[in-house]
């Protein structure tokens, strides 16, 4: 459960937004706020988010739809951090394309090397740097695929688990 206390709707949402009501961007310390609290909560919990407002303005934010806008809000996130996923994997894809048969290069030339040079101090040196520096070609495709895109998958299932959170609104 996630607890929001305001004393206007308006300080939930960007002030310079021009959008409709449905599709305006929270306001970036209200967004670090919820995002903060929900990172906090367990990954599998369903959350909840209540929001703590004057009679008035609670009545304000029923008619206005505050759910369906936080609701529309965080979906937009999370499909941006699907496409920043995706374009990180696109990448990862162009690397490992150059990276591959870079390798592939550097272990027949390593071959030659030893073959060409002998295993004297001059061929194992470039046969060695060889391997090398085929496997350093490789070092950032490896880091993409095995490191780089979880943070964008927690960070998206984050959002959609902010998109579907229940939405209560109290006057107070």
């Amino acid at each position: 459960m996630i607890e929001v206390r305001l004393s206007e709707m308006a300080q939930l949402f960007n002030s310079l937004d021009p959008s409709p009501f449905h599709e305006r961007d929270l306001d970036q310390d209200a967004e670090e706020y919820i995002v903060g609290w929900a990172r906090e909560l367990r990954a599998n919990a369903p959350l909840r988010i209540i929001f703590h407002l004057p009679v008035v303005e609670a009545r304000k934010a029923e008619e206005r739809g505050l759910s369906t806008a936080l609701a529309n809000y965080f979906s937009e996130r999370a499909l941006m951090q699907q496409r920043d996923l995706n374009e990180l994997f696109r990448v990862g894809q162009r690397y490992l394309s150059i990276g591959a048969p870079l390798l592939v290069l550097c272990l027949i030339g390593s071959q030659l090397a030893r073959t060409r040079l002998g295993t004297g101090a001059l061929g194992s040196a470039i046969a060695e740097s060889l391997v090398l520096l085929g496997w350093v070609a490789n070092w950032k495709p490896i880091e993409t695929f095995l490191y780089d895109w979880w943070p964008l998958k927690r960070r998206r299932d984050l959002y959609r688990r902010l998109a579907s959170a229940v939405v209560e609104i109290r006057g107070r």
